[in-house]
């Protein structure tokens, strides 16, 4: 394998998932500057960012289903369990947006233990219910994905991927001409829809492969998976989803205490929407990791050295934007927010530069973990990088007044930054038993 791992290679394997992840990160700021041009667009910009937070953190039990299925499924017995354990997943996630969706639930969340700006919280209540779908339709494609890409299919993914926009697109447009639903509930419905045929889609095209697994049996001389099995693999890699994407709503909850409220809750979903376009090819680096590593991590240095590269030139794209005018035709022009918003964005903007970079370091170390099947100090990290954004969160609102959208980007830099470097134990200890030595 160190023979013939290249670059290109990696390349070539990575590329597909690459425009994947960063076809995903344009909905963002395609269904933002839909907002932005429809009625009371400050509101619906902060509705949408809200119920998108809470779409987030009820989809966290799933979203590692694709690391999951790219590490796990190797026979159809394998298959057959993992899939039993998503349609499980799936459902309890499904149930626990009808309860959260249930008014006095809602009202409870919303009004009295967040207390979200009077004006918001209906439009979020509607931009919720359009998202019911959401979770369990990426629950469901994530297991397929992965299954494509343990299979060397990544341009499958990728296909999916396009389903998902066109379908998403014509949605919105549709919606956007020809009804009077809120933009946020145009924005919510578009990705509903948009996800469930990208589910159907990835379905689909793996059937070839799940035929062929029908006749895979047992692997000589390695165990069998159990249910228990992918429990204790699984249940820390979704505690770390849950505390990573759960931080979201509590961020809603402490700019909703900051100075400039409203205006913090309308730019940050625009601001996390760019800064996605560059942190998603990072986030598709994890999957490659896994699946090019090898039978004894013989892939590891062409791998690490790679994402070193594409981390820094990442970064240094991200930057290029957000220190230049190029920030004000992104902000203003594209995303349609007005110049006071617009004006708003660019500093926060500019100190989450850095996040893409950390990513692709995150992706790597997480990589490593799932990789040999030690994925307990995933879940530390997350902790310390939810702690550390909400410390640091309350100290730059309570006590130093800043604007809640500063302190959100400073929080969410910091807290990644400690998530890297307590990691970096732990994969020591893994890489030495690749034999390999820092």
């Amino acid at each position: 394998m160190t023979n013939t791992l290249s670059y290109k290679k990696i390349f070539l394997f990575w590329l597909p998932l690459a425009i994947t992840w960063l076809m995903m990160s344009v909905e963002g700021p395609y269904l933002s500057a839909i907002i932005a041009r429809m009625g009371e667009p400050k509101y619906n910009l902060a509705a949408y960012g809200i119920s998108f937070s809470f779409a987030l953190i009820i989809e966290a039990p799933v979203i590692m289903l694709m690391s999951a299925a790219t590490a796990l499924v190797d026979n159809f017995d394998s298959y057959r369990k993992l899939k039993n354990f998503t349609y499980i997943l799936n459902g309890a996630i499904t149930l626990l947006m009808f309860v959260i969706l249930i008014p006095s639930v809602f009202n409870f969340i919303a009004v009295d233990l967040i207390e979200l700006p009077t004006e918001v919280v209906d439009i979020t209540y509607w931009a919720l219910a359009a998202l019911l779908p959401w979770p369990a339709a990426i629950g469901y494609r994530r297991f397929y994905q992965g299954i494509l890409i343990r299979n060397n299919q990544t341009r499958l993914v990728t296909a999916g991927t396009f389903i998902r926009l066109v379908i998403m697109s014509i949605t919105a447009l549709v919606l956007y001409f020809k009804f009077t639903f809120p933009g946020a509930v145009v924005a919510s419905l578009a990705l509903s829809v948009g996800v469930t045929a990208e589910a159907v889609a990835s379905k689909l095209m793996s059937l070839p492969i799940v035929k062929k697994t029908k006749m895979i049996g047992s692997i000589e001389g390695k165990e069998d998976l159990t249910y228990k099995g992918i429990i204790e693999f699984y249940y820390p890699l979704a505690l770390t989803s849950i505390l990573s994407l759960g931080v979201h709503p509590l961020v809603t909850f402490m700019l909703g205490q900051s100075r400039m409220a409203i205006e913090s809750l309308a730019v940050l979903p625009v601001i996390n929407a760019l800064v996605f376009i560059f942190r998603s090819i990072g986030l598709s680096y994890h999957e490659v990791f896994i699946a090019l590593l090898g039978e004894k991590g013989e892939g590891y240095k062409p791998l690490r050295n790679f994402g070193w590269i594409a981390g820094g030139i990442s970064v240094l794209l991200l930057t290029l934007i957000t220190v230049t005018p190029l920030s004000k035709i992104w902000f203003h022009y594209v995303s349609g927010l007005s110049i006071e918003l617009t004006e708003l964005s660019i500093l926060p903007a500019i100190i989450v530069s850095i996040l893409p970079g950390l990513t692709f370091l995150i992706s790597v170390q997480r990589a490593i973990q799932v990789y040999a099947r030690n994925t307990s100090p995933l879940t530390l990290a997350t902790v310390i990088e939810v702690v550390g954004i909400i410390v640091v969160l309350f100290v730059g609102i309570k006590i130093f007044d800043l604007v809640g959208v500063l302190a959100a980007a400073i929080a969410y830099v910091s807290g990644r930054i400690l998530a890297n470097i307590y990691l970096i134990k732990p994969n020591r200890t893994a890489i030495k038993n690749f034999g390999y030595f820092f």
